[in-house]
This record gives C-alpha cells, structure tokens and sequence, in this order.
C-alpha cells in the first residue's frame, strides 16, 4: 500500500463485492452461475405470496409405478404449503406408510390410523395427528393393517366411497379450514387408491424423468376416466410433475419435452432434481423442507408448489370471468 494517498484513492483500488460476485459468477463459470442461480432462486421463491385458494383443493397423488416420487411430493408440497401460511391436511392411503415417516409420525401396527377410517370404526377427527415440522400442517397416518383393507371392503355396497365420506365428515365438522388436502395413493390401481380418486377433485401425477415411466401413464389416465364417467364426474388430472430430473443427461430432456408437447397444460415449468438431499430426509422422518431449507431439492418443491397454487388462481379466475 502506498503511504501520502486519501482513504477515497485507497478505495478505488478495491473492487466492491457486487462487481466480485458477478465476476466469479459469470456465465464462462458454470459452477458459479449454478449457485448464483440458486440463491437467486430461493430468494425468489421465499419471498413470493402464495395466493390462497377460493375452496379447499383435495389433491390425490397417484400412479401405479412405484419409485416415480409419488410420496416425496405429497409430503414436500404440503410442506411447502404449510411453510408459506397455508392449512394443510394430508392422508396417507400408502400401506407402507412412508409419508408418516416422513412427517415425523410414528405408525407401528395397531396404532390409530385411515386404516380405522377405512373399516369405519374411527373418524378422521380421532386418528389426525399435527405433524411436529411445520404448525400449520395435520396428517391422517396409515400402518401396514391397511394392506388387508381392500379385501375387507371388497363387498360393501359402498365400498369407494369411504374415504370419501370420512374426509366430507371431517371437513364439514373439525372446524378448520383448509387450504388443501393431499392424498398419498399407493402404487396400485386397487380399491385403496380408487377411494382416494373417488375422493377427491384432482389428481397430481409424477412422472419420473426416464422412459420406462412413460409406458404405465397410458393405463392410469385410462383408468382416472373410468373413475369420471362411473364415480366421479368432479375428477379431473390438474398436475403433471416431472421428477428425479438430470439436467445433465438429454434422457431427461427429452422426456420433459415429450410430456409436454402431449400434455401443454398439465405439465409443470418446475421440475424436481434428482438430488441425494431428497432421498436422505425422510430417514430422519423430516421433509426436505426441514432437513435442507436450502438445498435444491427445497426451492424445487417450494416452486412447484407456487406454481401449483398460481394455476389454480388463474382456473378460479377465468371460472367467474
């Protein structure tokens, strides 16, 4: 440093941090301007209002495949739901229970469950629990007693209309008013899961980021509008979301683009990371959201989630235009 100068001419030497940020996060930097992006991106997304729906919106979180990230984004958009402010109630018709874990609800066999609901001998209202991660969020868990539910109910006259009774019971009288209800389905298309799309009036489905999971979307849409013209004219597919996507790889953008040039209006612009952070958080019962605020894999889901609730603004408004 040179001595006689002012503290103004010593100042000129100096860069200022937003010209260092930008230079070491410039476009020639790929690693940089990946992270710049998702800091930019968590930013964003954080400070963005979630417009709240007109009426509660019951979702159900369906395909046949399994492993396409259907429990992930049941319990991660709800999250992102809760963590933005809204009331949120989720129903996990999966046996294994997986979206419990993640809540942070234990479910051992024998313990209160939609099991119980099920078969009729609980309400919704005994077998809720608040999930310990976010306030403002309640889950009906299940345990693996539900995976003998489809033969028990088989000959009831009402047999798919059972949780769809409960969960009208539940909204009607628990006086709370939800923003929206998330059904997990279990990777089926047996009676579990037709009970939630009786249930419910739109279906979310993921669709993993390869071939092979493109192959069983043909028989789930075929049979949601067997459910439409024989249970539930209400029904309709709201949400595709593309999951465990690699940018990296031109399988996975390809697929995206196949998806949404069959299905321009259901398809979200967000599409999930494949991202170790995801696949960690339930082991320690938590959602991606709580585990890794931060991480990828959180703006991700938080984005769909805004997404999510922006489309259904609009849908309300062009309804009462």
């Amino acid at each position: 440093m040179a001595f006689g100068k002012s503290p103004e001419e010593h100042s000129q030497r100096f860069e200022p941090a937003s010209s260092i940020l930008q230079r070491i996060f410039d476009s020639n930097n790929s690693l940089g301007s990946e992270l710049l992006n998702e800091s930019d991106r968590y930013a964003a997304v954080k400070s963005a209002k979630f417009p709240k729906p007109a009426y509660t919106r019951v979702i159900a979180c369906a395909n046949q495949k399994g492993g396409v990230g259907k429990t992930t984004t049941t319990v991660n958009l709800a999250a992102a739901f809760a963590e933005a402010g809204m009331r949120v109630l989720v129903l996990d018709m999966d046996p294994q229970g997986n979206a419990s874990t993640a809540l942070g609800i234990e479910h051992p066999s024998g313990s209160p469950s939609i099991y119980d609901v099920i078969e009729q001998r609980r309400t919704i209202a005994q077998v809720v629990c608040p999930c310990p991660q976010f306030p403002t969020l309640d889950i009906v868990p299940s345990s693996i007693d539900l995976s003998g539910a489809e033969l028990e109910i088989a000959g009831l006259d009402n047999r798919v209309d059972l949780l769809k009774n409960a969960l009208a019971e539940y909204l009607k009288n628990s006086g709370k008013k939800y923003e929206y209800v998330f059904i997990d389905c279990a990777p089926s298309l047996g009676l579990l899961v037709l009970n939630a799309l009786c249930a419910v009036e739109e279906a979310l489905i993921p669709i993993q980021a390869e071939y092979y999971a493109l192959e069983g979307l043909g028989q789930l849409l075929k049979t949601i509008q067997l459910v439409q013209m024989s249970f539930n004219p209400s029904l309709r597919i709201s949400t595709m979301l593309v999951t465990m996507y690699d940018r990296r790889t031109s399988l996975s953008r390809e697929v995206y683009e196949e998806i949404k040039q069959h299905y321009p209006d259901l398809v979200l612009k967000t599409v999930i990371p494949r991202a170790v952070r995801i696949s960690e958080a339930p082991s320690y019962a938590q959602t991606i959201l709580s585990y890794d605020p931060r991480s990828v894999g959180a703006t991700a889901y938080r984005e769909a989630a805004l997404e999510i609730a922006q489309r259904g603004a609009r849908r309300n408004t062009i309804a009462r235009s």
